[in-house]
């Protein structure tokens, strides 16, 4: 399976990234079947360049997008991105009341325990 994803490049604290076709099963620095493009993260403002022709041959040949490489080409134009851009929701806090069903459930009631001996004090006489 092929797929259209991003390779780092650069030094460190600057990173650039090549947009490449590979094979999914393949190293991030593996062997790629070709460049279609760069990103440039930390220029002001942030570039993108990319051959949208040779994008539309690949995914018409079968290759899909990373979801970092979909946002990065539909931005720059390029349309039938959005089938592969994942949508994220916000998860539930774990802290958070569990359903009523669950809180109505009866609890477990311990033995009962016999109360400790309290002697009681007299008054002297």
């Amino acid at each position: 399976m092929l797929i259209i994803r991003l390779q780092r490049t650069g030094r460190e604290n600057l990173p650039t990234y090549r947009i490449v076709v590979a094979e999914k099963a393949r190293p991030v620095k593996g062997g790629v079947l070709e460049h279609l493009g760069h990103y440039l993260p930390a220029a002001n403002p942030s570039s993108v360049e990319i051959k949208k022709e040779r994008v539309e041959y690949w995914i018409s040949k079968g290759a899909s997008a990373s979801n970092t490489v979909a946002r990065l080409l539909s931005k720059n134009g390029v349309k039938g991105m959005e089938k592969y851009i994942t949508r994220y929701t916000k998860r539930r806090p774990k802290n958070e009341e569990p359903p009523a069903a669950v809180v109505a459930a009866p609890a477990v009631t311990a033995a009962p325990v016999a109360p400790a001996a309290v002697e009681e004090a007299k008054p002297a006489a």
